[in-house]
């Protein structure tokens, strides 16, 4: 085998996937100074308010160097998908979904802006049916923001829907005299 053969056989590195993995490494690295910033108590033992957040950026820091690791190997996609040409009109629509979220989760609340999220997503993944992906989507938006304000006692963003369903617990509480 002549040096130029084995130069051909030498996979490239994927640039795309090396700059996903880069990127996820930069997410771990900013998980990981929010993380320090947070205020810990010397009343907490050996779990704390930082056991998750650190445990989430390490997670995120192997996976990126997993993936730079891939991408310098060639790349994780398949050759035949190489080829294929991106879909931005797709990708804008996911985009679209994720600032919708970040703008109106303050003026509608978390599960109105979680569900116009869901939906925009949904049509960017092909879906064209957007009153069924809301009735989809409205399920577990209810349950995190409930999960959330109920069971951790954590404010989300409530909006008028989450108002709504918490005026309705109230008055179905009270009636049963719970």
């Amino acid at each position: 085998m002549s040096t130029s053969d084995e130069q051909a056989a030498a996979p490239r590195p994927a640039l795309p996937e090396l700059l996903i993995g880069i990127g996820l490494l930069a997410c771990a690295g900013a998980v990981l100074w929010q993380t320090l910033a947070i205020p810990v108590s010397p009343l907490y033992s050996k779990v704390g308010p930082t056991v998750f957040p650190y445990m989430t950026a390490v997670g995120l820091a192997v996976l990126a160097v997993l993936l730079v690791i891939a991408a310098v190997r060639g790349g994780w996609q398949p050759d035949d998908e190489k080829d294929t040409p991106s879909d931005w009109k797709s990708m804008g629509f996911v985009i679209a979904g994720l600032i919708a979220n970040l703008a109106l989760i303050k003026p509608l609340g978390f599960t109105a802006a979680s569900v116009i999220m869901f939906v925009l997503v949904c049509y960017g993944f092909g879906s064209k049916k957007p009153l069924r992906d809301a009735l989809i989507g409205i399920i577990p938006a209810l349950a995190a923001y409930f999960g959330f304000a109920k069971a951790l006692g954590v404010n989300i963003g409530a909006g008028f829907i989450e108002n709504q369903l918490n005026s309705a617990i109230a008055i179905i509480t009270n009636w049963f005299g719970a």
